[in-house]
């Protein structure tokens, strides 16, 4: 009886398991609709924002001090973005990788030299980096409790003053950018110094690029404030995507959780009824032996 009781015991904790990852499935799926809209509000203001700039860039030569590159390569900022919470299956962990592989591979002479430096989104990103001794200069967990476009902006404004003080080479920003509520493309891009020509690329068709504008101061004017805002937006953009990814991978990984608890809680009462079968067997056939011992 004390098996059936362990068993027993079993069965109630995974029901209660259940019930828990089959609410917070409810509770992401909720989230990720807010995060979708707002993810999908901002990619047209970014789009066209990178369209403006573009052609801007196309007008004439461009000077500002966000696309100078340096000589050298040393002192490179990377700005990672996680989640604050996990249960989101493996969401950080492949960016993290990710990003530690691209170190790996391409930076390790900066690595030798620790002149890489890190700035973390996220309680995960920030846990996740300062374990494995990477110099994490600036940290922001608890950055998803309360997404505001001020908090993102100063961040970057924060990466742009030291790229044009020298303090930095290059900034790259690294996250999850979604692709669909079971599937992120991690990307790790580099966004300043910024490149003219990859704008070039990605302006509008032929029969929009012909059109002349007027630009009132001058283009030069226009572009010196665009360019901050555009990275700007960019990582308010990377910030939305981070998130309606996130919640997207926590309600894929809930879903896969409460099936598993599903197949285990039928395991498990598969398993209980055949042990009870078993005792109430055993029970008659000693009982049977009792009696047929007496009537001899």
């Amino acid at each position: 009886m004390a098996n059936l009781r362990d068993i027993r015991n079993r069965i109630s904790s995974v029901n209660s398991t259940q019930q828990i990852t089959k609410a917070m499935k409810m509770v992401a799926a909720a989230k990720l609709r807010k995060a979708q809209e707002r993810m999908t509000k901002t990619r047209p203001y970014a789009a066209k924002i990178q369209e403006v700039v573009g052609r801007l860039a196309d007008s004439g030569n461009v000077s500002s001090p966000l696309v100078e590159k340096s000589d050298n390569n040393e002192n490179l900022l990377f700005i990672i973005i996680g989640s604050d919470r996990g249960l989101c299956g493996g969401f950080n962990n492949n960016l993290f990788k990710e990003v530690e592989k691209r170190l790996e591979n391409e930076f390790s002479s900066q690595l030798e030299a620790e002149t890489i430096s890190l700035v973390t989104i996220g309680k995960k990103a920030t846990s996740y980096f300062k374990k494995r001794k990477y110099n994490v200069i600036e940290s922001f967990p608890g950055f998803f409790d309360s997404i505001e476009y001020d908090s993102t902006s100063a961040i970057m404004e924060s990466a742009i003053s030291d790229f044009v003080k020298k303090t930095y080479d290059e900034v790259y920003l690294a996250f999850n950018e979604f692709k669909t509520v079971i599937a992120q493309n991690r990307k790790i891009e580099k966004v300043l110094p910024i490149d003219p020509s990859s704008f070039n690329a990605k302006t509008v068709d032929d029969s929009k690029s012909i059109i002349d504008y007027i630009y009132e101061p001058n283009s030069k004017a226009i572009l010196d404030k665009l360019l901050p805002l555009h990275l700007n937006t960019q990582l308010w953009k990377a910030v939305l995507e981070s998130n309606a990814s996130e919640q997207g991978a926590r309600m894929t990984a809930m879903d896969s959780a409460t099936e598993n608890a599903k197949d285990l809680e039928r395991d498990l009462k598969l398993k209980y009824n055949q042990a009870r079968q078993s005792a109430i067997t055993t029970e008659i056939s000693e009982i049977v032996s009792g009696a047929q011992a007496l009537s001899d």
